[in-house]
């Protein structure tokens, strides 16, 4: 089971579990179009993520699911370890 973290939602696992199945990187506005969220949404939680070590930015405004995003999806990282933002 995945940690609960105050800060996180519904739209930060749904931006993960995209990144991990598609296997790419990708811009706000391509998850925005795919998650049926805005881009400005979707840009705001991708910033909370980049900041976690969840995702990795690899240009200026393409990201990809890190190692720590892909251990929080499968519940190997704790919630401890995300408040303490160790990864």
């Amino acid at each position: 089971m995945r940690p609960r973290v105050d800060w996180m939602n519904q739209t930060d696992d749904r931006i993960l579990e995209l990144l991990e199945e598609s296997d790419l990187i990708l811009t706000p506005a391509v998850l925005a179009k795919n998650l049926d969220y805005t881009r400005n949404w979707v840009s705001r939680r991708i910033n909370k993520l980049l900041e976690a070590g969840l995702v990795e930015q690899i240009d200026a405004s393409y990201y990809r699911i890190s190692d720590c995003g892909q251990a929080y999806l499968s519940g190997e990282l704790g919630a401890d370890e995300l408040n303490r933002k160790e990864c």
